[in-house]
């Protein structure tokens, strides 16, 4: 989705949308009622914590020794075991779905250095006139993946 504003090579060579710190560890992505069976088929011994009604999370019980958390999806070689049929949240990572007060916002991570260097009105056109709809839609029909606001990310577009 975001291939119009990051280049493939350059989130194959950080890939910090798939490591979480234990202070992070709320926004992992969320697998819903499509995603977990693949999820399953792939890592069978994966276990999980549900979320919602129709959403799960994977369940977290060791952290590295810098104190970070893979994802289990996250293969060394290919990146994502999932490809294109990825999450919704890694799909438009570093744009994420928040709620403040009651409103859904659209936020952009302040962890992706990539999109952190580039021009923001351009990151503001791009989220407003190619990816807006489509968040909002999803998260108007999985509730469960709206993240609370964290404070730091900024808001780019209110609903």
């Amino acid at each position: 989705m975001l291939t119009k504003l990051l280049q493939r090579e350059t989130c194959a060579v950080c890939r910090s949308c798939c490591q979480f710190s234990s202070y992070d560890i709320w926004s992992t992505p969320v697998l819903n009622e499509e995603t977990r069976p693949k999820v399953q088929a792939l890592l069978p011994d994966a276990q999980f914590l549900q979320k919602g009604e129709n959403a799960w999370v994977f369940r977290v019980e060791h952290f590295d020794a810098e104190d970070n958390f893979t994802c289990p999806l996250l293969d060394p070689a290919r990146g994502c075991m999932l490809g294109e049929e990825k999450p919704f949240s890694c799909s438009i990572w570093p744009i994420q779905i928040m709620e403040v007060e009651g409103r859904q916002v659209i936020t952009l991570s302040p962890l992706c250095n990539a999109v952190l260097n580039l021009p923001f009105a351009e990151i503001l056109q791009f989220v407003h006139s190619e990816l807006a709809e489509t968040i909002f839609a999803y998260a108007g029909t999985h509730p469960e993946e709206i993240l609370p606001y964290d404070g730091v990310s900024p808001v780019l577009l209110w609903k």
